[in-house]
């Protein structure tokens, strides 16, 4: 293959529509996120991800997972994670069974945010996507993202 390879020109051009279309959500989601309730979409993220766990076997997510989660490094998810203890959304605690291991819980004020705020990501992001319905560049993407439900733990 080379370059100008037509099936690496197509990828290439499906892979700008999906970082643009990714951009565009994102940044219209951070508006809504920012202004409605001072929060960041990473910091909705984290929040979200962790208010899904739970106390039973396999509950915690260890800050790996927590990062793979948000799609970010590990050290930039204990600066988020710091960030929001410091605002009294998240609270960290020893590992009852493993003292090395430090487990992150979203605190009753995180929940309380966390719940005001999930109804203007909702509806910033069906706002996101009906815009870029509109882009024909776009709107394959954005039919196949409204068909996709989320994966189920294993």
């Amino acid at each position: 293959m080379t370059a100008t390879d037509p099936a690496l020109t197509a990828l290439a051009q499906g892979w700008c529509a999906l970082s643009l279309l990714h951009g565009r959500i994102e940044a219209h989601i951070e508006r809504a996120l920012q202004a409605r309730h001072d929060l960041s979409v990473r910091e909705y993220s984290l929040l979200d991800v962790l208010s899904r766990q739970h106390a039973g076997e396999g509950g915690h997510l260890q800050m790996k997972q927590v990062a793979d989660a948000v799609v970010l490094s590990q050290s930039a998810t204990t600066r988020l994670v710091t960030r929001l203890e410091d605002r009294g959304l998240l609270e960290r605690y020893l590992c009852p069974t493993d003292r090395r291991g430090i487990y992150t819980d979203v605190t009753e004020a995180g929940l309380k945010l966390l719940a005001e705020a999930r109804p203007t990501n909702d509806t910033a992001l069906r706002e996101a996507l009906d815009e870029a319905a509109k882009n024909p560049d776009l709107a394959p993407l954005v039919r196949v993202v409204e068909t996709l439900k989320a994966p189920v733990p294993a």
